[in-house]
């Protein structure tokens, strides 16, 4: 609840203005009754025409002032809750853009997606609905029970009796539906899940005839969340049901005692229809409010679930660089010094002392088995991860203490799986360099070998589906490299980026990089598992179960490091490279 009071603070005027025009509004209604009564009982009592005409008037005031008061809360109301819904889903963006990549696998993906749109949604929508439907609520009961004890003490006992006993019941039920709606939020990440993983993996499905499989699991998903829906929505039924009858019971004892109170004298005929109306639309406003009572622990499970990402304190945090190194020279150099890492939920470090140097000019290569922790070391220089223990320099600072921004600015990064994002290639390009011309774009799909782009119907603004769908892996590889070529960086990371690549295209993407202006004045860090992509590297750091096994060049691995010979017979089948 502090989070949402925290996004509604900056709209306090907004609420406040809202609030009064909602008070109006119930003002104006309840004035109606009060105005009929005294006009019945004139014309009992053969009062003039001007009177009546006179009491008419101020009917037909408050009612439109009701009406514009009505009309007003609405539009205020509806601003209000818009805006927030915005400020809480601009958070959440933000949040999760500071998230490291454990911090984001303690949601996944489909909850992030869940809670991002479903959740600020129904927070949104139970915003509105309360503002209009609830916040009025106690200014009609006060109003309400103080012109019925105007009119006759006995009533107005009658009114509290009846709307206690409605919003007690409303508490408990709430209370009851405030477990089914926690589990139907959960249930809705599941089916987000599910459903997700068969979009995606469709074509595993079917490959291995898992259709019927699948259906039974997304349609257990399905029922879940259906039998949790319908216990919530029978509670609010018999909610319903009760505030009905309740209605109906004080209408009748209305009448009934109205009519023994009129009879002795205590109130007259117009003030019966003065106390109905009042009973009627307090209990009228009651009812609409329990309308939104079934949408509010669904909110608030919801905004329970968007606190938790909101107060989440991101595993990697901005650092400060010492005054002494604030203009300090940039040189290109990656150094790592004795670097340990080990994953928050494992039980062994992934890595283990790690240290090596990376200098402007040079290529560095890392190559090893798969899960030897290769491509966690791209991830510790991007700050994705943090070092267990040890240090990670750039031009001699600690990574630690640059802002994560700073740090990026000079790195240059080809990751794992290429993905393009949808737009152009032009666009995706650009993701390098904002303000890369069409030369520049050119030149880097050219170093690139991506030089298809050239023969597509339009060029390098030929569209590009989200994920890169459209092409082929070892294009969608060459695409990314040219978006990294398009970055001035003092470092370039090639995370496994050529495996996709036949051997040939990957000679000729070699040397064009060699040949590369920005490549020769940077340092270059390059992770495979191919020999032949690494082999003129000027150091080749061998990785081991997350230890170093070899540092070295080609020829000097190749005497010194059983590892390194082992990965260069299974790849040169037994023969002298």
């Amino acid at each position: 609840m502090k989070i949402l009071l925290r996004f509604i603070k900056p709209y306090t005027g907004l609420c406040i203005c809202t609030l009064i025009v909602m008070v109006l509004d119930a003002a104006g209604g309840l004035l109606i009754p009060s105005i009929t009564a005294a006009m019945i009982n004139s014309g009992i009592s053969g009062a003039r025409m001007e009177y009546l005409i006179q009491n008419g008037i101020y009917m037909f005031i408050a009612a439109a002032g009701a009406s514009i008061s009505g009309i007003a809360a609405s539009y205020l109301s509806a601003r209000l809750s818009a805006n927030v819904g915005r400020d809480l889903r601009n958070s959440i963006y933000d949040a999760s853009l500071a998230f490291s990549s454990h911090d984001f696998e303690q949601f996944g993906t489909a909850s992030m997606i869940t809670r991002t749109l479903n959740d600020v949604t129904i927070v949104q929508q139970g915003l509105a609905w309360f503002i209009q439907m609830v916040l009025p609520v106690p200014a009609v009961c006060i109003l309400g029970i103080v012109l019925a004890f105007s009119i006759d003490t006995m009533m107005g006992f009658l009114l509290i009796g009846v709307t206690a006993f409605i919003i007690l019941l409303a508490f408990c039920i709430t209370r009851r539906a405030s477990a089914i709606f926690s589990r139907l939020q959960q249930f809705l990440d599941t089916m987000n899940r599910i459903l997700r993983e068969n979009i995606t993996g469709v074509r595993v499905i079917r490959a291995f005839n898992k259709e019927q499989h699948e259906q039974i699991r997304m349609n257990r998903s399905f029922e879940s969340y259906a039998e949790s829906a319908i216990k919530a929505n029978r509670l609010f039924a018999g909610l319903e049901s009760a505030a009905i009858l309740s209605v109906n019971v004080c209408i009748v004892l209305i009448l009934g005692l109205g009519a023994n109170r009129t009879g002795a004298g205590f109130m007259q005929i117009g003030d019966i229809t003065a106390l109905t109306q009042y009973a009627v639309m307090i209990l009228f406003y009651i009812i609409m409010a329990q309308m939104v009572i079934m949408l509010i622990p669904r909110a608030l499970i919801c905004m329970r679930r968007i606190a938790d990402v909101l107060q989440l304190a991101p595993e990697i945090t901005d650092g400060v660089r010492p005054p002494e190194q604030a203009h300090e020279k940039t040189d290109g150099t990656i150094s790592f010094r004795n670097v340990s890492f080990r994953f928050a939920d494992a039980d062994e470090n992934t890595l283990q002392h790690i240290t090596f140097t990376c200098k402007k000019g040079e290529t560095a290569a890392i190559i090893g088995s798969t899960g030897s922790g290769k491509s966690t070391i791209a991830k510790l220089i991007l700050r994705l991860h943090d070092p267990t223990s040890g240090s990670i320099l750039l031009n001699g600072t600690d990574i630690r203490c640059m802002t994560q921004h700073e740090l990026r600015t000079h790195i240059a990064y080809v990751p794992q799986q290429a993905w393009l994002f949808s737009g152009s290639i032009a666009d995706n390009l650009r993701y390098g360099n904002s303000e890369a011309d069409e030369a520049d774009i050119c030149r880097a799909l050219t170093a690139a070998q991506a030089s298809f782009v050239f023969s597509l119907p339009d060029g390098i603004h030929s569209r590009a589906a989200q994920g890169g769908r459209n092409f082929s892996g070892g294009q969608k590889q060459r695409l990314a490299i040219a978006r990294a070529l398009i970055k001035q960086a003092d470092i370039y990371i090639f995370d496994d980026s050529f495996s996709a690549l036949d051997f040939k295209t990957d000679a000729a993407l070699r040397k064009s990089l060699a040949r590369e202006p920005v490549m020769q004045d940077a340092a270059c860090l390059i992770i495979t598992q191919r020999i032949s992509t690494i082999r003129h590297a000027h150091q080749i750091i061998v990785l081991e179960e997350g230890k170093i096994a070899g540092i070295g060049t080609h020829e000097q691995l190749m005497r010194s490091c059983a590892v390194y010979r082992d990965i260069a017979a299974s790849q040169m089948n037994g023969e002298q490279p």
